[in-house]
């Protein structure tokens, strides 16, 4: 992102969580923002003493008219936007068999295609200043699947696959793209933002039902501190090369690291095969 002394941001889900303490430094530093939620009601205190740099507003990221008017809101009010945040979405969490079809398409149109819709509708003003930032919040989970949150890790890595074809498509045209990937923090997320389907067949009571019990149990306890994630998202924007991907926490960094190790060793023991499916090479 260029050096601009007010840089304006769009942040997605500022109610708890990342979102809001994203806002909070963001507004600390004496940047603009448009700070949304489902209920403007409760992001209201955020532009309070601020009212000139901030834009509060109620966006349901499944909503196409609350979508367009969100975007349309920050160009009227501050002519530009230079980091889009897309931090809303929530959790699902079921086995695999015992998934409930309403429930993983909620989660689908708000972790996935709301994302999708919103970043349609600011790219046409980023690409006309040749120049922004979009911050993607993921999970470890986009990068692995674990029992439990399949539905919640196929909305996390359909993002991720998106994410690398949107940077391929506007990296020459002066944007930057950014899949940030916590683990465990200490946020409400349990609380507030997960949704559970209770696994009752035996055959996962190991599995996915131990992993939905834990995440329930530990909700409070996690090392990840969500003000120093934010501070490492607005680094991010800082840097003249920033990262495609940014793994947040001791605990999420570790699990990704050695699960893309133990893939790749994988996918090197295969080689031979993987190259015979090609047709033969003439002589």
């Amino acid at each position: 992102m260029p050096q601009i002394s007010t840089p304006v941001w769009l942040i997605t889900g500022c109610s708890t969580g990342f979102g809001r303490e994203l806002a909070k430094l963001v507004l600390a530093r004496g940047w603009r923002a448009v700070v949304t939620a489902r209920d403007a009601a409760r992001v209201a205190d955020l532009a309070a003493g601020a009212e000139d740099r901030v834009l509060a507003l109620p966006l349901d990221v499944t909503k196409p008219d609350q979508v367009a008017a969100a975007v349309a809101g920050a160009q009227e009010r501050f002519g530009r936007i230079d980091v889009l945040v897309n931090n809303a979405g929530y959790g699902y969490q079921a086995s695999v068999e015992e998934g409930e079809e309403e429930k993983i398409r909620a989660q689908f149109d708000a972790n996935v295609f709301g994302l999708f819709a919103l970043t349609r509708a600011v790219l046409p003003v980023m690409r006309a200043q040749r120049s922004g930032h979009i911050i993607n919040i993921t999970s470890v989970a986009g990068l692995i699947g674990f029992p439990g949150s399949g539905y919640y890790a196929a909305s996390k890595h359909a993002v991720e696959g998106w994410s690398d074809a949107l940077a391929a498509e506007v990296g020459p045209l002066g944007l930057r793209v950014t899949c940030v990937e916590p683990g465990p923090f200490r946020t409400d997320w349990a609380g507030r933002s997960l949704v559970q389907t209770p696994s009752r067949i035996a055959d996962y009571a190991e599995t996915a039902g131990a992993r939905l019990k834990a995440t329930a149990e530990n909700s409070g306890t996690q090392a990840g501190d969500p003000v120093r994630a934010a501070e490492a998202m607005i680094r991010v924007t800082e840097s003249a090369s920033p990262p495609r991907h940014l793994v947040l926490g001791a605990w999420g960094f570790e699990a990704v690291t050695e699960r893309m190790r133990a893939r790749l060793k994988e996918i090197e023991a295969s080689e031979a095969v993987s190259r015979g499916a090609d047709f033969p090479a003439e002589s």
